[in-house]
């Protein structure tokens, strides 16, 4: 199968390009420059330069493969239209990289009771109507001969397998650990994210592609932990002395406002019951402290 893949350069479409060209399918990626575009044609992606925006070229890209797998922007919603206006009829799969904030919760370091899965009802804080809405939309095209399907990773850790190797979240503790000598979480560092290894994810990728209905929706996870957990798992593997708390206004102030209230201060809980149960997909790499001490 030819597949189109956006973000081919990123940590989540590198890993699923490279994991597509593993099982004998070929992959075409699109990068936003000329040196990202050697550094995928080394690993056998056949590079489209561009940008999101370019809606003739993503057309073109688009009707030219069997199946898009759109991992460059969650949000963006401009491509998916030129993507998906280009599927139209066509029967052909569209896979969208979503993401489990959609059910945080900015609840600033507190632990947060609501589990979701692919069936609970979500209610979106306002930072993230756009992108439930979004997904609605993506879904609804399999009434207009498209083949949608919605991933949406929890928080993603391990070492990706394509040009870029790092995830966002734990690098960024990680750099805030090294410089403040302490590994630091926002306020009781109680609330808690469900996550998934990269490998485990980039197999839902393939499995989707593979046995997916038209109109599924699935979460990604194997496992949650507080973010005073992978702080503390983090002190333990830098070698440093222990941990410390900060206000949203501190975290924000190194990692941006949305990123501190809606990720790194926030509860999303997510359970992947849908894919164990429809994809059989088995999620099987260490969990997240496991990786992070070794």
């Amino acid at each position: 199968m030819k597949v189109f893949v956006t973000g081919a350069a990123g940590y989540i479409g590198g890993s699923v390009a490279a994991a597509l060209m593993r099982e004998g399918h070929r992959v075409s990626g699109l990068v936003r420059s000329d040196e990202r575009a050697a550094q995928v044609r080394e690993r056998g992606i056949a590079p489209v330069l561009g940008m999101l925006d370019d809606a003739a070229l993503l057309a073109r890209c688009a009707n030219s493969a069997d199946a898009v797998i759109h991992c460059a922007d969650a949000d963006h919603r401009a491509s998916v239209a030129a993507l998906l206006n280009a599927l139209r009829g066509s029967g052909k799969t569209f896979i969208q990289t979503s993401g489990s904030s959609i059910v945080s919760d900015g609840a600033d370091g507190e632990p947060g009771d609501a589990v979701y899965d692919e069936d609970t009802p979500v209610r979106p804080v306002p930072a993230r109507e756009a992108r439930v809405a979004l997904n609605d939309a993506i879904l609804a095209t399999a009434q207009h001969g498209v083949r949608p399907i919605v991933i949406a990773p929890t928080l993603i850790y391990g070492r990706g397998r394509g040009v870029n190797p790092h995830s966002i979240q734990v690098p960024k503790m990680i750099a805030l650990a090294r410089k403040a000598g302490v590994a630091k979480y926002i306020g009781r560092g109680e609330n808690i994210w469900s996550n998934v290894h990269i490998d485990d994810l980039a197999e839902l990728f393939l499995a989707a592609l593979a046995r997916a209905p038209a109109g599924a929706f699935y979460y990604a996870e194997n496992g949650e932990c507080s973010m005073k957990r992978l702080a503390e798992a983090i002190a333990r593997a830098l070698g440093l002395d222990g941990t410390a708390s900060m206000t949203l206004a501190e975290a924000a102030s190194e990692w941006g406002d949305s990123s501190a209230r809606w990720t790194f201060g926030s509860n999303s809980r997510v359970r992947a019951r849908r894919a164990r149960r429809e994809l059989a997909w088995n999620p099987r790499r260490p969990d997240l402290l496991a990786t992070i001490e070794a």
